[in-house]
């Protein structure tokens, strides 16, 4: 019976023995000594017991006893830092930040701050928002965005701060649905990202905002290719407000993906629409299309068959000329996606290569900045709003984001860390220990998805109220008044700039002339295509020239 328990609760379990053998010894005489192990063992074993049937943290009730070692490092942690962090790089302390804010806001807790700043303002890279001497203010916090071009029938009002996308399969059944429930509750969309639409997205009957990946998961014929009636089927489903196009996202862009047979339970394989026990395979690039036109022609047959409802397209930069023969094809077609989605090189993702996850992509700001641009240059940018993700967790992400061009935020690992997730970076295991990355039926049920529901909820409120005072303390009333003037970036000691003076905007209608004020326009614009992705001459010259 001991081997079938699984080895976390070794530990509440030995508690337990030890606690009913020492009892047993010292009732026969054996010595004070053992009803005193006994006692201490009987403890550790109730507060195990009461881990077992709490609902309120997830870890616990996976690692009973022993979850309470890492609450006890947290606890202290400020105190100790300094003797025992040191080595730690610069992203680790960024990311306990986050969690911390994450945590603090899921709950409900105040998240206020003694003694002023803790952040180095004289440090390279330190940003502020300015504020205004005329505070402005704000009734509401639910800031919101009409989504839907003059060519879309059925608009979507959203949220400016959303669920990024990840995928049931990737995340747990109750993951899925305290994410559900929470966007419900706060009208604030949820990706599926391309795993589809299972059974858990659909129950709690908040908005989706469906992604279509290179499988065509939910709208694939047998040998993967798409399908149109089943693309149609799921697409009128009420609860389905948009369709995004995966072209690639940040964390590997250029790279496919494969959930291994083995993984693929019922649940799974009902809502991609493949066979229990068999590979799901994302190729690198979608077969229904191969050129800019191509992919504006796929994003007109969606909307038809989505019976109008808006449809865009997610992607990571990467080559500049392939995304200027996209732009160039929305002027030749006159197609309009209703949106698109940036997501910088910085994004997460459960599994992927070392060196993808760290070189391969454009970061966030430069990708924002040049799909911005160049909407601007060809006079486009009023039509076609603008998504940003890439490691936005808390209200100033999403201002330096809206600075940059974006019209609303997506965010994956706030919300995770709302449902629990302490980052453990197992989530390829299927070993997660909150259960929010598993399909382990043992270790997902400690999310109890009410309590979690609350926490997805509460995040995304008290970030937008945090959101509404920065607004309102820069004078402004909606986060689309936010421009890159309002957001300043120190770049040493003694100098500072704002974003506006920092970076090369570009001129609306500017592309649609003959000059060109950026250097990255001016190499490649003119040779990029709408009827290819392939590398330009003037690329290819550049090779043979290195060559030589």
């Amino acid at each position: 019976m001991l081997r079938a328990l699984p080895s976390r609760y070794g530990f509440f379990a030995g508690c337990v023995l030890a606690a009913l053998a020492c009892a047993a010894l010292a009732w026969f005489g054996h010595g004070a000594v053992f009803a005193w192990i006994g006692l201490i063992a009987g403890l550790l074993a109730l507060v195990g017991a009461r881990d077992l049937v709490q609902t309120r943290q997830s870890i616990r009730r996976n690692y009973p006893i022993l979850s309470h070692l890492r609450f006890f490092l947290e606890e202290i942690r400020p105190e100790i830092r300094q003797y025992f962090l040191e080595s730690d790089t610069e992203a680790q302390p960024f990311s306990r930040n986050q969690r911390s804010i994450v945590y603090q806001r899921a709950k409900n807790i105040v998240d206020k701050r003694p003694f002023g700043t803790q952040a180095d303002v004289y440090r390279p890279d330190y940003e502020w928002i300015n504020h205004s001497v005329a505070p402005t203010d704000i009734e509401s916090h639910d800031f919101r965005i009409d989504i839907g071009s003059a060519q879309c029938a059925q608009p979507y009002s959203a949220s400016v701060f959303n669920i990024s996308a990840m995928s049931y399969g990737a995340l747990s059944p109750n993951a899925v649905l305290a994410l559900n429930e929470g966007a419900r509750r706060g009208r604030f969309f949820h990706d599926t990202g391309e795993g589809s639409i299972s059974r858990f997205h659909r129950e709690p009957g908040g908005d989706l905002v469906w992604e279509v990946g290179s499988g065509y998961f939910g709208c694939r014929n047998p040998d993967g290719s798409f399908s149109a009636e089943k693309f149609a089927a799921n697409a009128a489903s009420p609860q389905v407000r948009m369709i995004e196009i995966k072209l690639s996202q940040g964390a590997k862009p250029g790279h496919g993906g494969v959930l291994p047979g083995a993984k693929v339970t019922r649940e799974i394989a009902e809502a991609r629409g493949v066979a229990v026990g068999e590979d799901c395979i994302s190729p690198p690039r979608h077969s229904a299309f191969s050129t800019p036109i191509g992919l504006l022609q796929f994003v007109a047959r969606l909307r038809t068959l989505s019976g109008g409802k808006p449809v865009g397209f997610k992607l990571a930069i990467g080559h500049p000329w392939e995304w200027f023969g996209i732009a160039k094809a929305i002027l030749d077609t006159g197609i309009v996606p209703d949106f698109i989605v940036v997501d910088g090189g910085e994004g997460g993702t459960g599994a992927a290569p070392l060196e993808f996850t760290d070189h391969v992509g454009a970061p966030l700001q430069e990708g924002l900045m040049l799909v911005h641009n160049t909407l601007v240059g060809i006079g486009k940018r009023g039509e076609v709003r603008l998504g940003a993700s890439g490691k936005i967790v808390t209200a100033f992400d999403l201002v330096r984001a809206f600075a940059l061009g974006a019209d609303w935020g997506n965010s994956a690992r706030g919300f995770m860390f709302a449902l629990g997730c302490i980052q453990a970076q197992s989530c390829h295991t299927g070993k997660c220990p909150t259960g929010v990355t598993t399909q382990d039926p043992a270790r997902y049920r400690a999310l109890v998805v009410p309590d979690k529901a609350d926490r997805v909820f509460n995040f995304h409120q008290n970030t937008l109220k945090a959101l509404k005072e920065l607004i309102a303390a820069a004078g402004l009333s909606h986060p689309e008044q936010v421009g890159p003037e309002h957001i300043v970036h120190r770049l040493s000691a003694t100098e500072v700039r704002s974003l506006a003076a920092m970076h090369h905007w570009v001129k609306p209608g500017e592309l649609l002339g003959a000059e060109r004020s950026h250097a990255v326009f001016k190499v490649f614009w003119d040779v990029a295509r709408a009827d290819s992705f392939e590398a330009p001459s003037t690329v290819l010259s550049m090779r043979t020239t290195k060559m030589r």
